[in-house]
């Protein structure tokens, strides 16, 4: 299921937040990091999907 959420991830970085955390914080920062730059927000995703 990792992998699966890894990649929505690197398409939609929000989306594999989403999967992993549902409507927290984490998933609210990383619309944020996605809108400032996709990088930022890739980044963050997989770190976030990574420490759960």
């Amino acid at each position: 299921m990792d992998l699966l959420r890894i990649i929505c991830a690197v398409f939609l970085p929000p989306l594999g937040v989403f999967l992993q955390v549902g409507f927290g914080i984490d998933f609210w920062i990383n619309i944020l990091l996605t809108l400032l730059g996709y990088i930022p927000g890739i980044v963050h995703a997989i770190w976030v999907i990574a420490k759960k």
